[in-house]
């Protein structure tokens, strides 16, 4: 290669930029844990989404002379005490389970993202009475408040999502004011004030947007503690009723029956430990690709 040509190239890569989500996927693509982590999730997504057309049997189909079986030809993951397919349980589970972590931790995020921008960007007395707030609710036993919003309003799914998203929202409040108190002082904040944009715009149109690697981090490592606690609440009997059911729901009716029937453990626990251990691989992979300290090549 001429020196032309090499010096050419060069001035293209220049002009061109390099800009942090790019360089972010870079360091991501090296990750191969991140990458698996990425892709066993897309298949559990895709799965849950197409599960009424592709499951092998109908949700409601029971089989009681069968009863309980190991996995066999016709039933690959076996079945339960009532002869329904696991396989095809644990992929309706699938879908209550990961809408369960996705809905809620939207609904955390919603607030979060929120409380955070408002306090970290207005300061003073503001923040101060609204993360005193924030402190407070640190302080309370959260899995009672979840409890006492199931027992007083019913075993609702909606209900459901919005308890837990109610009280996975600190921590990114915490995240979000950090950010916000960083991000306030730099020119492009100024600038859109000096132009007389409100506040209110100067946060949804500037300072969020910049403070989104923290948020999309966070995102992914809160899905899989939502879905541990759905699974946790429907262990105890408080969260998903049938006839719904959810990986924890099924795990719950395994772990009853394990030392007969071991698969009916062994296989709805496997999907939600292979689940959340994706979302923590990738959640760990996007916090190394997304730091702007890290090393580039």
């Amino acid at each position: 290669m001429s020196d032309s040509t090499l010096t050419a190239e060069v001035f293209d890569d220049a002009q061109q930029g390099s800009s942090l989500w790019h360089d972010a996927w870079l360091r991501l693509r090296k990750n191969k844990l991140a990458l698996f982590g990425g892709s066993v999730l897309l298949f559990m997504i895709v799965i849950a989404l197409l599960t009424p057309w592709i499951a092998p049997y109908s949700y409601e189909t029971q089989n009681l002379d069968l009863g309980a079986s190991p996995p066999s030809a016709a039933h690959w993951l076996g079945t339960d005490i009532f002869g329904r397919d696991v396989l095809t349980q644990i992929m309706y589970g699938g879908r209550i389970s990961l809408a369960v972590g996705f809905i809620a931790t939207t609904v955390a995020l919603l607030i979060g993202v929120t409380w955070g921008a408002i306090a970290g960007y207005v300061g003073g007395r503001v923040d101060a009475v609204m993360m005193r707030l924030v402190d407070m609710l640190y302080a309370l036993p959260f899995m009672i408040f979840i409890v006492l919003l199931m027992v007083v309003f019913g075993r609702n799914i909606l209900l459901l999502f919005l308890a837990i998203g109610a009280v996975e929202w600190l921590t990114m409040a915490r995240i979000m004011r950090s950010q916000v108190q960083s991000l306030r002082q730099q020119e492009f904040v100024e600038a859109a004030v000096s132009v007389g944009l409100s506040p209110a715009a100067i946060i949804r149109k500037h300072v969020v947007p910049n403070a989104l690697g923290p948020i999309i981090v966070y995102t992914t490592l809160t899905i899989p503690s939502v879905m541990l606690l759905e699974a946790f609440l429907s262990f105890l009997g408080l969260g998903i009723q049938p006839p719904a059911t959810s990986w924890g729901l099924l795990i719950s009716y395994g772990a009853e029956t394990m030392e007969e029937y071991p698969w009916l453990l062994i296989f709805p626990g496997s999907a939600l430990t292979l689940t959340l251990f994706s979302l923590n691989f990738l959640g760990d992979g996007l916090r190394d690709a997304l730091d702007v300290r890290g090393s580039k090549d």
